[in-house]
């Protein structure tokens, strides 16, 4: 007989939802409840600290939204959002999460979808492919970025678009230069071409994007290569086709 408690982590804002969610969980005798948390920080530090089997995960939340606790986590538990958020993001996650309650929610509907958690948590590579599908479809949202979640040990940053001079493509990764300093993010510059802003960042090159107003200067370099100088004194290539853009957005 397997009496492997499934560890659990509440994540909301608003304490009646946490409370709620507590009270539909008390019968459950192989559950444990590690804790809850009201905001998006707190619920990636005890994400990362607790490694719990699955959360309750809200969206909308001061501090980080529950995507940008998604990426900012380390080992990804299971995932059942618990949400009042309807919108596109949330339809998309119906076929990928392992469920989404929407509030308000019966008790039934509830135990639905935990019963649902059960039956996946006896695959660890169901889990790591679920995870990895909400980050895809989390991605797929057509709306713009304003601001990006990073992590540089055990902190968490905020970073405004103001604050950002240059993207540089490095493998799977991207490297974020800005004012608060250099920071690595998991995402591709295609997704950065889409979310971002055309009229306030340009995809100059294959391995970088730049902010326009942080320009100060472009001098040829070789062939049909340029080099973007910023006013922080960052140096970025522009390929023949990302210079053509910058003409045009710049006026030259």
């Amino acid at each position: 007989m397997n009496t492997h408690k499934i560890k659990i982590l509440i994540i909301d804002d608003e304490e009646p939802a946490r409370n709620l969610i507590k009270t539909f969980l008390q019968n459950q005798s192989n559950i444990e409840i590690l804790g809850e948390c009201s905001d998006g920080f707190s619920a990636v530090k005890d994400i990362n600290s607790k490694n719990p089997d699955l959360i309750f995960l809200d969206i909308q939340m001061p501090k980080l939204t529950g995507f940008e606790v998604l990426e900012l986590i380390d080992n990804p538990p299971l995932i059942i959002f618990s949400t009042a958020f309807d919108d596109y993001a949330v339809k998309a996650f119906e076929q990928k999460a392992i469920d989404y309650i929407m509030k308000p929610y019966s008790k039934a509907r509830f135990l639905e979808a935990l019963d649902k958690a059960k039956e996946k948590l006896n695959s660890t590579e169901k889990i790591r492919g679920t995870f990895d599908k909400l980050l895809e479809i989390s991605n797929e949202n057509p709306e713009k970025l304003n601001r990006f979640a990073v992590k540089n040990g055990s902190k968490i940053t905020i970073l405004s678009l103001e604050e950002i001079s240059l993207f540089e493509a490095q493998d799977d990764y991207v490297m974020i230069y800005s004012e608060k300093g250099k920071f690595m993010k998991n995402m591709t510059m295609k997704y950065l071409e889409k979310h971002l802003d055309d009229t306030e960042f340009v995809r100059i090159h294959r391995s970088f994007i730049v902010n326009l107003s942080c320009i100060d200067k472009i001098e040829h370099f070789e062939k049909d290569n340029y080099i973007v100088i910023l006013k922080n004194k960052q140096q970025a290539k522009a390929s023949k086709s990302g210079y053509k853009i910058l003409k045009e957005k710049l006026n030259l």
